[in-house]
């Protein structure tokens, strides 16, 4: 009897041994401090899961608008880069985006990171007649 026990608990432990672990990741989102540019407030921010990072810009209102106040659509020129500090780029996204009334975020740069490299991100937004002034974000990446 206690043979076919020991025999029984051998194979159920053989099975959970033959059960791969689930791997659990995390991504965390680590934002610069947010900025003013072009009336408008702006931040660049950092996903991070493991060695990948994806980086974005986010332009929002810079605060409730006026009571009464129509807001009309602004054209925004729109500039989003990373970099591994030392290293190579993380890519550039350059372009127009339309900003109403709601939040938007510019996306497309990020990849793999060696793990102990810091990541310099930096987002500018400009529209006429105010000019670019980025915001930055300098992210050790640990793994």
């Amino acid at each position: 009897m206690f043979r076919k026990l020991l025999v029984a608990a051998g194979a159920a432990g053989l099975a959970l041994a033959a059960t791969p672990a689930s791997a659990t990741t995390t991504t965390t989102v680590t934002c610069g401090y947010s900025g003013l540019q072009s009336g408008l407030q702006t931040k660049v921010c950092a996903e991070v899961t493991g060695d990948q990072v994806q980086l974005y810009g986010q332009i929002g209102l810079a605060g409730p608008p006026s009571p009464g106040t129509v807001l009309q659509p602004k054209e925004l020129t729109v500039n989003l880069t990373g970099q591994i500090v030392g290293g190579a780029s993380l890519g550039t996204v350059q372009g127009y985006r339309t900003f109403t009334a709601s939040t938007i975020q510019v996306r497309g740069v990020g990849g793999t990171v060696p793990c102990g490299s810091t990541v310099h991100a930096s987002f500018s937004v400009a529209s006429y007649p105010w000019s670019p002034n980025p915001v930055t974000l300098d992210l050790p990446i640990a793994c």
